[in-house]
């Protein structure tokens, strides 16, 4: 009884430790955060995609990298609009019609049986599934100041990780018990019940009057003349390009080398959550309080990502799936967040809906590449050689990384010193 008291002071204490972490941010963020939760939580069957498309539909490594690519597609021309969108009719609009119609495509999918339809499907899902990221993101400057913006995201990308904790777990239970029909209704319901919470507790912000800002010549190509903007997006399409494949070519791999069921992935995918809902916020915490830059937080990131591949050349035992999944967990606290970070930091005023969905299609771009080119890797030459180009693309991105950081430096110090230069002539 006594080390049960203990266990739990001590629990209730790192609670409240962890929670101050988010102290002072407003009502609204918190209930975006717990749709997001739900929403998460809810989203089963994409970690499964892959191993369902293979075992229960039979489609070969080629068919399933092309439906898999048009998954890419769908999200890479969702991501793109939904900027454009959210800059004209508001983010509030474009999240409340991609999560309610995504809901109902999710329910409708599990009918589809050919290779053809799958593809169409599965890109009209991500198609307007993913218009809801950056209209989120979007979204949150309205709530929240500046000050609070990394903390914001923070949080958010805290119940991210809790219902990716649940859900991979959950889902390969519900799927070893009952099969994937069920986790398909699951999934469109949670994200109907999600955007409906949403629109019920959280009112459209309007501003009070309109900026013109046609003088100033905004063009559409704002974000491509920025070139430390560029580089960070191809830094983010490199992240991206190894992470996914966790949830494309890893589950596969757990099952035809380990002989690892769905739950059993289930629950490596969850501790990977697990590991990024204990420590991403303290992490980020730690760094912007030791005022250690974004981008030499990526570069640690993405040599934590290539550790990870490179451990799963080199090692067979079982074991590297969880030492490989600890590294990957840590790639992700150090990239994901700042890379994002420095979006936010370099977009203009009322553009930042197209800076931030241009940003993120690097993650559209990042799954058309990554499940094509990872499942035409292992059908060629197997899945060592697949790890090795992952290990490759986690060391370039490592260096480009590195090479964002000098570069951001030093146009720091040339705008320090074009201030004192104006100032003092």
């Amino acid at each position: 009884m006594l080390n049960i008291n203990y266990f739990s002071r001590n629990l209730d204490i790192m609670l409240k430790k962890y929670l101050q972490n988010f102290k002072n941010l407003p009502r609204e963020i918190w209930i975006i955060a717990i749709i997001t939760f739900i929403n998460r939580a809810g989203t089963m069957v994409i970690p499964f995609l892959s191993k369902y498309l293979k075992e229960d539909l039979g489609f070969s490594y080629s068919q399933i990298g092309w439906i898999m690519f048009s998954f890419g597609i769908g999200s890479l021309l969702g991501t793109y609009l939904s900027g454009k969108i959210a800059d004209k009719l508001g983010a509030y609009k474009v999240m409340i019609f991609s999560l309610f119609t995504s809901g109902l495509i999710f329910i409708m999918l599990q009918f589809i049986r050919s290779f053809e339809l799958m593809c169409a499907g599965v890109m009209l899902l991500t198609f307007i599934a993913d218009m809801f990221r950056p209209a989120m993101m979007v979204t949150l400057n309205s709530y929240v100041g500046v000050d609070h913006r990394l903390k914001a995201l923070a949080l958010i990308r805290a119940a991210v990780n809790l219902g990716f904790l649940i859900g991979p777990a959950l889902g390969g239970l519900i799927i070893f018990k009952l099969g994937y029909s069920i986790l398909f209704y699951i999934d469109g319901i949670s994200c109907i019940t999600a955007i409906l919470i949403f629109a019920f507790l959280i009112k459209e912000v309007k501003s009070p009057y309109k900026l013109d800002f046609k003088h100033l010549k905004f063009g559409k190509i704002i974000p491509f003349q920025d070139n430390l903007f560029l580089l960070n997006w191809i830094i983010a399409l490199l992240t991206g390009v190894v992470f996914f494949q966790i949830f494309t070519t890893l589950p596969l791999y757990h099952e035809e080398f380990f002989g690892l069921s769905e739950f059993y992935s289930g629950l490596l995918l969850a501790f990977n959550g697990l590991l990024i809902l204990l420590f991403e916020i303290p992490l980020v915490n730690y760094i912007q309080r030791k005022k250690i830059r974004s981008s030499f937080a990526l570069t640690l990131g993405l040599a934590s990502m290539s550790i990870a591949y490179l451990l799963l050349c080199i090692i067979s035992h079982p074991i590297v799936l969880v030492i490989m999944m600890v590294f990957i967990s840590f790639g992700v606290m150090l990239t994901f967040p700042f890379a994002s970070d420095i979006v936010m930091k370099r977009s203009y005023k009322r553009q930042e809906g197209v800076f931030m969905s241009i940003f993120q299609m690097s993650y559209g771009f990042a799954h058309v590449f990554s499940a094509k080119t990872g499942m035409e890797v292992i059908s060629k030459f197997g899945y060592q050689a697949n790890w090795f180009v992952n290990f490759g693309i986690s060391i370039i991105a490592m260096c480009l990384a590195y090479l964002l950081y000098i570069y951001l430096k030093k146009e720091k110090i040339k705008k320090h010193d074009d201030i004192v230069k104006s100032i003092f002539g």
